[in-house]
């Protein structure tokens, strides 16, 4: 998501910090800052928009000094904004962050109990008071105070530490969120990825979680939060910078598939209360009377959003007992839809920005439907026009294939079925509870989903010539055989077409012959024994089937002729878990094709036009 660089040497700081920041630019941000310690203050610079803007204001403000911090922000909490920008400088400490503070309203609210107040609406700033309360006016070492306030911190953290009172020196501290080190002549630098520092050096030192790190010229020193010393040898890293910003995957969208487990767990980060069975998530923007008010849900969105917006129609209706429907918002602007002022509207997009959705949503609150956003990108133009928004934290996708927006929309979804079946009484805190746990265990499965994937590239070679393919699933199944279908044509140009299993007698079996590829989403849920079935249907007409199976499924083995097998979930999980195996085998498929995976022809990232 967000970017960090930091420099201790003997150069000014400011001009390799905004370098560096470029290095870091396909990460996404909204708005981006510097600070620098001139051997007498800190000094704050920040901007929003592009790091052009910044170094413009560098230009017309110059930054002195050999110490510093730099950062571009993903906002998550706080609109896009200059107060909201980092660094955040609160008395004599800047800090930068990546990450989410889970007990950030608790602690936000203890703080202003004492007399603190608050120049931004980040989880960030709160770090930055509880440093500066720990310091104690310099008389406690910087590291000391990091540790400290980091005692009173949950959540996910990368953070960067600077200090009036310590002019030579940074510390930064790490946990569930990435920090590297690098180790030059005469020089340290920390970063959130390895492109910020390798114009600078090879030589990196990957920081675990629950460690601190103090930086000077002379090198690092490390130590766990509970005071132990750590000692690592560095690694040279010898990516070239296009590798390096990929993470070492041959594309971004593979990168992107891999990051889903942790786009997962920052999505659940601080909103899921399993002692409670409840969610937690203060910007949906309506009331307890305003829920239980709906008599009918819609759900609007356009392509991969459309398939989890399905998803999301089965879960509502399962827990939260209230009639839902999926619609293409690209046909619900043109149908003279009717909308009241009991219906909930929920408008499900990556951008925020995707053209049909937001005119789609705008009729529906011209008729008094309250409307929540599911978005990636906060402050975008859905969000602001709706009610309340649910964001997740899947962080900048670069692929125009979408994956990890998809998995994170899902659990977003699912999380707000939750809230609204336990604020409208039709969801015991008993049963909400099971669902949330199977939600929390989701990024464990995902990564073992990941881990099969020579098998899935096995699969993909007898796939690449491939002309047509049919994908079929049921139920929760359903949406993730059309998503495993769009994936597969988006980027490897085969024509693909997912269908509900149930439907298949009525048209696509005469399709369906030797040559005919058939992919078969066959978990073991509820609907386990008529897909098995409409398995046999296709291999009786000699089809070719691939099934996406539960771990030991002999019966789908002996039927299929390849087997791409998913951990054990929970059904309401299927979606989650089962569409992995089918992205790998799309961007399988298509790699071996040689078609632009990252850029697929005449497609774009953000659909603004009609």
């Amino acid at each position: 998501m967000c970017g960090i660089v930091g420099y201790v040497g003997s150069e000014q700081a400011s001009t390799l910090l905004v370098e560096g920041l470029r290095r870091l630019e396909y990460r996404g941000y909204d708005s981006a800052g510097l600070v620098t310690h001139d051997g007498q203050r800190l000094q704050v610079v920040r901007s929003v928009g592009k790091l052009e803007r910044l170094a413009q204001r560098l230009r017309e403000v110059a930054l002195t000094g050999t110490v510093g911090l730099g950062h571009t922000r993903w906002a998550t909490h706080g609109r896009p904004s200059e107060p909201n920008a980092h660094p955040h400088l609160v008395g004599d400490v800047a800090v930068v962050h990546n990450g989410i503070i889970e007990n950030h309203l608790e602690l936000r609210r203890t703080l202003m109990a004492q007399g603190v107040s608050f120049s931004s609406e980040t989880d960030t700033e709160i770090v930055a008071h509880l440093i500066h309360r720990a310091l104690r006016g310099g008389q406690v070492p910087l590291l000391e105070a990091v540790r400290s306030a980091l005692g009173e911190v949950r959540g996910a953290y990368a953070l960067a530490v600077m200090s009036q009172f310590a002019p030579d020196r940074l510390v930064v501290a790490k946990h569930a969120s990435p920090l590297v080190l690098g180790l030059g002549e005469g020089e340290t630098l920390c970063g959130s990825d390895i492109p910020a520092l390798l114009a600078r050096t090879r030589q990196m030192i990957f920081l675990e979680d629950g460690e601190l790190a103090e930086l000077t010229r002379e090198g690092v020193r490390i130590e766990t939060l509970a005071g132990q010393p750590v000692q690592r040898a560095p690694r040279r890293v010898d990516w070239s910078p296009v590798q390096a910003e990929k993470g070492g995957f041959k594309h971004f969208m593979l990168k992107e598939i891999f990051e889903q487990p942790r786009a997962l767990e920052d999505t659940l980060r601080g909103r899921v209360r399993l002692e409670a069975g409840d969610v937690e998530e203060p910007g949906l923007g309506l009331s307890e009377a305003q829920l239980r008010r709906v008599e009918r849900v819609v759900l609007l969105a356009c392509g991969t959003s459309h398939h989890a917006a399905l998803a999301g129609r089965y879960w509502i209706e399962q827990l939260a007992r209230v009639p839902a429907h999926a619609e293409l918002a690209s046909e619900v602007r043109y149908r003279e839809p009717v909308f009241t002022d009991r219906d909930l509207v929920i408008a499900v997009s990556q951008s925020g920005e995707t053209a049909d959705t937001l005119a789609a949503l705008k009729s529906a609150k011209e008729a008094g439907a309250k409307v929540i956003a599911v978005a990636n990108v906060l402050d975008s133009a859905i969000p602001r026009v709706s009610d309340g928004a649910l964001y997740t934290h899947a962080g900048p996708e670069i692929g125009v294939a979408s994956t990890k927006c998809y998995t994170a929309q899902l659990a977003a979804l699912l999380l707000l079925a939750v809230a609204l079946g336990r604020r409208r009484g039709s969801l015991t805190a008993e049963r909400a509870r099971e669902v949330l746990e199977a939600l929390v265990a989701a990024p464990g499965a995902v990564r073992q989903a990941l881990e099969r994937k020579d098998t899935v590239w096995e699969v993909a070679r007898g796939l690449q010539h491939a002309q047509h393919v049919l994908f079929l699933g049921r139920g929760l199944g359903f949406p993730t055989a059309l998503e495993g279908a769009l994936k597969l044509k988006e980027i490897s140009y085969a024509h693909a077409e997912g269908y509900a299993a149930g439907e298949m007698k009525h048209g696509p079996i005469a399709l369906i012959d030797g040559d005919m590829p058939v992919v078969v989403v066959v978990p073991r849920d509820r609907q386990y024994e008529k897909t098995l079935s409409n398995l046999q249907e296709v291999r009786a007409r000699d089809g070719r089937v691939i099934a996406v199976a539960t771990d030991g499924d002999e019966e789908v083995t002996k039927l299929a002729q390849a087997t791409l097998f998913v951990p054990p979930v929970p059904e309401v999980l299927v979606p989650l878990v089962a569409v992995v195996p089918l992205q790998l085998l799309a961007y399988y498929v298509a790699d071996l094709k040689g078609t632009d995976v990252d850029q697929p022809r005449n497609l774009a990232k953000t659909v603004t036009v009609e």
